[in-house]
């Protein structure tokens, strides 16, 4: 006796959620990003407005400025969702590690110039403090932020930001030797050194922001766009000629999560802005307002770690201009 086992396609009734079908259209099947996204922002059924923000709703479209028609106009590029934010960060983890098993292996550290190590453990590694900084900013703006699509976005960003922290705690702990002493030096760098201060009080002043859009302006689009590159470009770049190739293969991640992140960034501006003219100006106006604080921040920096420091951070600000203003601004 012989079977004959065949198969049938069921079509099912539908292809996604009935929400997320009235975005995309009928009949059509939704990716994973756009069924972890689209409506889950609770909108209705806030029976009690927060101690802490009486004036507002616990979510609240009016705690910024900004206005939206849709606030799912904030797509991510990357379409991270759990699973795909997870599994890219993984890979690129595997990639870091194996940068400082090369570095370990190679014993490139021990050949690297003590005066180099000393710099990047007075210039580099107090950087932990403002990425930690940044983590606090960006879980505020995940708290404040109306709209899953950005709000999903800026907790992946704060989680990322304490990996930074946590691989430059690494390299500092390299670099001594494993000695935990320099940690407290570094903390003591970004309390009282004076190259440290002015980037210190704007990341403070920050913490205290109440536009969560200005917030965002602030932190993600005008310091970032000012720290990274002076910090994991132009100085890494003059640390290659002086021996020190080693710190450029140990922050390889920070640099291209800053490339990738860059994506995300831009989109969120270009979306507001073209939203209407009153988005428009405001950004105008807040980056305006701390391109001027980060510049100053950058330069007391630069002045310890670049030979040009003016030509440096002036390079820095003019591509972060020309960035913003091919995203909607007029700058």
């Amino acid at each position: 006796m012989s079977l004959d086992i065949k198969s049938i396609d069921i079509k099912p009734k539908r292809e996604t959620f009935g929400h997320v079908e009235r975005r995309i259209g009928e009949g059509k099947m939704a990716s994973r990003y756009e069924e972890a996204t689209f409506d889950i922002q609770p909108v209705a059924n806030f029976h009690y407005r927060p101690y802490a923000n009486p004036e507002f709703e616990l979510y609240d479209q009016n705690k910024t400025s900004i206005k939206m028609e849709d606030w799912y106009k904030f797509l991510d590029p990357r379409q991270y969702h759990y699973a795909s934010y997870v599994t890219a960060r993984a890979k690129q983890q595997e990639v870091a590690e194996q940068n400082f098993v090369f570095v370990e292996k190679r014993n490139m550290l021990d050949v690297m110039p003590e005066d180099i190590k000393q710099e990047i453990l007075n210039y580099v590694l107090p950087l932990r403090h403002y990425e930690w900084g940044a983590n606090m900013n960006n879980l505020q703006l995940c708290s404040e932020g109306y709209g899953a699509a950005i709000t999903n976005a800026y907790m992946f960003h704060a989680e990322d930001r304490l990996g930074n922290a946590q691989y430059l705690t690494r390299i500092g702990l390299l670099l001594s030797e494993n000695e935990p002493a320099v940690l407290d030096d570094a903390k003591d760098k970004w309390l009282n050194d004076e190259a440290w201060q002015p980037l210190r009080k704007a990341m403070e002043d920050s913490f205290v922001l109440q536009d969560w859009f200005e917030l965002h302006i602030a932190q993600n689009v005008i310091f970032d766009g000012f720290i990274h590159p002076l910090v994991f470009d132009k100085y890494e770049q003059e640390l290659n000629q002086r021996g020190g190739t080693a710190q450029t293969m140990m922050t390889e991640f920070i640099t291209s999560w800053n490339d990738e992140s860059a994506k995300w960034i831009d989109m969120t501006v270009k979306v507001a802005a073209l939203e209407r003219d009153e988005n428009k100006d405001l950004l105008n106006q807040w980056c305006k307002k701390y391109i001027d604080i980060a510049s100053n921040a950058a330069l007391a920096i630069a002045k310890n770690i670049v030979n040009n420091p003016e030509e440096t951070v002036n390079n820095i600000q003019e591509q972060l201009v020309a960035r913003l203003n091919k995203n909607g601004l007029n700058l």
